[in-house]
């Protein structure tokens, strides 16, 4: 990302050291400069609208969320099919969700809710490969392919098109909590360089993201830049930075408009923070030391951070963020369904609908698209542990914003909760709905510059009939 940092020793652009040096060439990424990424930004934005005013958090949770708990409580089933903690009314006449999503349930006439989703897959990595790349044939995940048509950067703040935040992100506070981002940030066919940025790659990635030189010393940091770019260019070969000249200058004050602000939580208000918290949230102990020592990895503690930072991250021009919450393969040997659900449910409702209300205080709601979903669902029936297995005919999914049709429920599932019963959505369907929300895909279709096994994966499934 952009890292301009002084260590106290380095001078100018002669004497700086290798550590700067270092820190400063984080600017490349996958062998473009910054500038020649905010020029590759250019180039996709032209000829058109192409890309909408939209941005798309998905929140994923990871390990498997029960559809039945969360979203189709069934409760008119048998008992061990039913939703262990039964179910809360919502906004929409005869409509329920599960009963630790009572705060999402007053948001329900905002939000689509699916009980029909199905791709069949029970394997942990290669659902959740699957899921976020929308099935399709490139394998990369749809906030990669987002960026390899909208650029890598917005031109404007510097941020990254897509975003993964896992735990960790929130602060080094958390920075043993879950973060399996591989499992949902593959590129597939894609270069690396399209793989969305991990802010809890390296401990002081973010910190990096801010200027921090005396004013005296930007002529020289300017230079800098301008032979990075040349050696870069020397390096790749390729001609990309040729005449990039312009957009150096962009690059340079995009660095001075000082990206890290995204991450500073500091600067919310403190009532905000305090809506968002999912710090009480945490795994008991005598439940890790007693089942599975690794399970404390598994605390929700971090999830309304995480999502506060969403919402930083999409008011400062980053178009698809991946928010992840672990800990939801609820089998039972570990976590089940009675002791899961009252801490990660909880979370994500108390986070989810922060999340929400914030986006709807400041106008945001049309234009942000929050998807809630998972790998795959959990087995109808109640284990012997108080858990559900693995289970990919049913999986959880929910839309709320983004200018799409909301206050719904589509497709059904039949009377024990195992399959669609009605209006099977798929995942080609759901990779769909999202694009056309990022993109104008008519135009998308006569772009030139778009490689066409990409444009092709973009443009050939429809969206969810009822989202549209």
């Amino acid at each position: 990302m952009l890292s301009i940092l002084s260590d106290g020793h380095a001078h100018n652009c002669e004497r700086v050291s290798r550590r700067e040096l270092l820190s400063i060439g984080t600017l490349g990424i996958g062998g473009l400069s910054l500038a020649g990424l905010l020029q590759s930004k250019s180039a996709a934005a032209s000829g058109g609208p192409l890309v909408r005013d939209k941005a798309v958090v998905v929140l994923n949770l990871q390990g498997g969320p029960t559809h039945i708990e969360t979203f189709d409580p069934k409760m008119t089933a048998p008992s061990e099919y039913r939703a262990m903690f039964g179910e809360v009314q919502t906004k929409l006449p005869g409509v329920t969700f599960g009963s630790h999503f009572q705060r999402l349930a007053t948001w329900a006439d905002r939000m689509s809710v699916v009980r029909s989703y199905r791709h069949g897959i029970g394997s942990h990595a290669t659902a959740a490969m699957h899921v976020m790349a929308g099935g399709n044939s490139t394998g990369a995940n749809m906030g990669s392919l987002f960026a390899r048509v909208a650029g890598m950067t917005n031109p404007r703040t510097g941020i990254p098109s897509c975003t993964v935040l896992s735990p960790p992100s929130a602060g080094q506070q958390y920075k043993s909590l879950g973060a399996q981002t591989q499992r949902v940030t593959s590129v597939g066919t894609l270069p690396k360089a399209y793989a969305p940025f991990d802010p809890s790659a390296g401990s002081d990635i973010v910190k990096n993201m801010e200027l921090k030189i005396s004013e005296s010393r930007l002529d020289d940091r300017k230079s800098l830049l301008s032979g990075l770019d040349q050696l870069q260019r020397r390096i790749d070969g390729s001609g990309v930075l040729d005449s990039a000249s312009s957009f150096q200058q962009q690059a340079f004050d995009v660095i001075l408009g000082g990206i890290g602000d995204a991450f500073d939580l500091t600067q919310e208000d403190p009532k905000t923070i305090e809506r968002y918290d999912t710090r009480h949230l945490d795994i008991p102990k005598h439940l890790y030391k007693k089942k599975n020592k690794n399970l404390q990895r598994q605390s929700p503690m971090a999830l309304g951070k995480q999502m506060l930072l969403a919402r930083r991250l999409v008011q400062a021009g980053c178009g698809f963020i991946t928010v992840t919450s672990a800990g939801w393969d609820m089998h039972g040997n570990a976590f089940g369904i009675d002791d899961g659900m009252p801490l990660l449910g909880t979370a994500v409702d108390v986070a989810a609908s922060a999340f929400l209300e914030d986006l709807e205080r400041l106008g945001l709601a049309e234009k942000v698209l929050l998807v809630i979903t998972g790998e795959f669902g959990r087995t109808p029936r109640i284990n012997k542990k108080a858990g559900r297995d693995h289970w990919g005919n049913l999986c959880t999914l929910a839309f709320a914003g983004g200018g799409l049709p909301m206050g719904q429920v589509i497709g059904a599932s039949d009377r024990t909760a195992s399959v669609p019963a009605s209006t099977p959505v798929r995942s080609d369907q759901v990779l769909a709905t999202i694009m056309h929300t990022l993109f104008d895909i008519g135009e998308l279709r006569i772009r030139s510059g778009v490689p066409s096994d990409i444009a092709r994966v973009l443009t050939e499934s429809l969206p969810i009939p009822q989202l549209v």
